[in-house]
């Protein structure tokens, strides 16, 4: 669900259920909670919250923050960034809570607590102090306050009472007139202050996972929208120096959404989709570092450097959109019980992160050689690379179930990345057993569509049951082949389902980035100086090996940044988003000696085994991978 944009995770290893409690005879009203959060008196970068559950009458009352939100798998423990949390009685005096943990308060004599209130600090700021390890939530799924712009995932600004989950809530945001904003929450009022310089909005929701499925952008943002098929969608853009805009993302996003809207017919759930997007100044320290999407059910909060060049935002959106896009067929449509009764702070994980994030990252890669967006020398490339670095970083036989239900624990977590690499992957390979076994006639879509129609938005799967049903709903191959490759800790054969469809491995020089030759990092953590080298693999680079870089060199500096393995994800998160022409400057560390490099980028090149065209396949081959590629 949460997608790191670039190799974030590869290159530095960073950190990446119960159901909820019935409402009890105890509570005295099912009124919706109020909500307030004052966006215009903002002291140090942080907002005022109020709010107002109604009268309890029980003896005492749990209010938390979420210590781990959906999508993320992770711990983000957003009760770190609350301040000053009090209550007060129904004379205004003040009820002192007791903490329990980071992300729970217990409050005493609760027939008495009338509301309670607290500031919010934002989670970008905390960026600057965290580093390498610390577990700082990721940037899409945190907060920012400043003047000029309020990131709202809402679940770093409103907790929720224990017994009271399933309560409405009203949320009141008050914030300066001149602030855009867009919210597919329902907006049940508005009103204007009388010296005409703030405004109120009130926007309902039905119950706790809707406060925290609807993020907001409140600022000097621009606002796009625009229909695809029956779907609104809404882009809002907030670029801080005003490098970037909301029509110029609107091009490339409409171009995509239209293909991916075409790829997949009828097989959506949602008539209307958000995109919110900021873009980190990284010239200011307190920017967000952590590049990447996380996705809603029907909207997603992206994070990419503002001083991207055009193309490369173009190709950036196009990847980590489209993936949180096609998330409205999986965890919206399909999933299970873990993800449709998540508890935020003892959450128990679903099995199959092969089918949440897997099986999405697949059809985001997929679509785009379906609708020829590109050829399908570039998808076999992607795919060669993906295979390459699935093997090199991470543990190839590892039990992708077992790893999916203990994701937050370790040697798991490491290996959460391999969702976008490995998962993927395994979509491929249903993809094409059901092609195979139906002579052309069905595939992972239309396997999708019916799991659809089974469960959908408000039905959740059984955990346990699903590869049984997915077995009994397809063939024999494709229960054999997940019991065996997911499930089970047998490494995947690559080679044998490609030979289905025509295809084998050959070296090849191919184009490659600054970064990795073909999916293998040429860079890597260096812990005991401190700082990211190059590995044995710069050699074959032709770019860097061809300006004189060698294994173990040092990076010092980058375009005039000093690089640390602080604030690697960010530098080298650039440097992977460079293209051919861009000057740049990097000073190297060879023992004592310092190496510059100031030249203009040129293409760079690597030899590689990479996916290409048997030239003795025979027909049965042929028409197989024309009906995966093309249908």
């Amino acid at each position: 669900m949460l997608k790191k944009y670039l190799l974030p995770t590869i290159l530095l290893g960073l950190a990446m259920s119960c159901k909820s409690t019935n409402i009890t005879n105890d509570l005295a009203t099912d009124n919706p909670i109020v909500t307030h959060l004052d966006l215009v008196n903002l002291q140090d970068d942080k907002v005022e919250v109020t709010i107002n559950p109604g009268r309890f009458i029980q003896d005492t009352v749990v209010y938390r923050l979420p210590r781990v939100v959906q999508g993320t798998y992770a711990v983000s423990d957003f009760g770190k960034y609350i301040e000053g949390l009090k209550g007060l009685d129904y004379d205004g005096n003040v009820i002192t809570a007791s903490k329990q943990d980071t992300n729970t308060w217990i409050f005493p004599n609760a027939q008495n607590l009338d509301k309670i209130s607290y500031w919010v600090n934002d989670t970008f700021d905390q960026e600057v102090q965290g580093g390498i390890g610390e577990e700082v939530p990721f940037s899409p799924s945190g907060t920012n306050i400043e003047p000029k712009q309020v990131m709202l995932n809402l679940h770093g600004f409103v907790g929720y009472f224990d017994a009271l989950k399933r309560n409405a809530y009203q949320i009141g945001i008050t914030a300066p007139d001149t602030f855009n904003y867009t919210s597919p929450l329902q907006e049940i009022s508005t009103s204007i202050s009388e010296d005409g310089k703030t405004k109120t909005s009130v926007f309902f929701a039905n119950r706790y996972f809707d406060v925290t499925d609807n993020p907001m952008m409140y600022g000097e943002t621009e606002v796009e929208e625009f229909m695809v098929g029956d779907i609104k969608i809404v882009l809002s853009v907030f670029s801080p120096n005003g490098v970037h805009s909301a029509k110029e993302i609107k091009e490339t996003v409409h171009k995509m959404m239209l293909a991916q809207k075409e790829y997949l017919g009828d097989l959506d759930s949602t008539p209307r989709y958000d995109v919110l997007l900021y873009l980190s100044d990284t010239e200011k320290e307190e920017s967000p570092k952590g590049f990447g999407a996380l996705e809603h059910h029907t909207s997603t909060v992206v994070v990419l450097p503002e001083n991207m060049q055009a193309e490369a935002l173009a190709e950036s959106m196009i990847d980590v959109v489209a993936h949180e896009f096609f998330h409205i067929v999986t965890p919206l449509s399909v999933h299970s019980e873990d993800v449709h009764y998540f508890d935020y702070n003892e959450p128990t994980f679903s099995k199959h992160l092969w089918l949440y994030e897997g099986v999405t990252e697949y059809f985001a890669q997929h679509f785009q050689v379906y609708e020829n967006l590109i050829d399908e020398a570039e998808y076999f490339s992607r795919t060669t690379q993906k295979i390459n670095g699935s093997r090199s970083n991470y543990d190839d036989s590892m039990s992708f179930t077992q790893m999916s239900e203990n994701i937050l624990e370790s040697p798991y977590k490491e290996n959460y990345a391999n969702v976008y690499l490995k998962g993927a992957l395994i979509g491929m390979c249903v993809d094409i057993l059901m092609r195979e076994n139906s002579n052309g006639q069905r595939s992972l879509r239309s396997l999708m569509a019916e799991l659809s129609a089974k469960y959908g938005k408000n039905r959740p799967f059984t955990d346990d049951n699903l590869i049984a049903e997915i077995t009994e709903m397809t063939y024999p191959a494709v229960g054999e082949f997940l019991n065996t490759h997911v499930v089970g800790e047998t490494p995947i054969d690559y080679d044998a389902f490609f030979e289905k469809v025509g295809l084998h491995f050959q070296e090849a020089e191919v184009e490659t980035n600054y970064i990795q030759n073909a999916g293998n990092l040429i860079v890597g953590a260096d812990p005991e100086r401190g700082g990211i080298k190059f590995n044995d693999l710069v050699a074959n680079n032709s770019f860097w090996a061809g300006n004189g870089a060698q294994p173990n060199d040092l990076f010092k500096s980058i375009n005039g940044v000093e690089v640390n393995l602080a604030n690697a994800n960010q530098v080298f998160g650039e440097v992977f988003s460079w293209k051919p022409g861009k000057e740049i400057e990097v000073v190297l560390l060879r023992g004592g000696e310092e190496i510059l490099i100031k030249t203009t980028t040129t293409t760079s090149y690597t030899k590689s085994e990479t996916l290409v065209e048997n030239p003795n396949a025979t027909a049965t081959q042929k028409e197989l991978r024309n009906a995966w590629l093309k249908g």
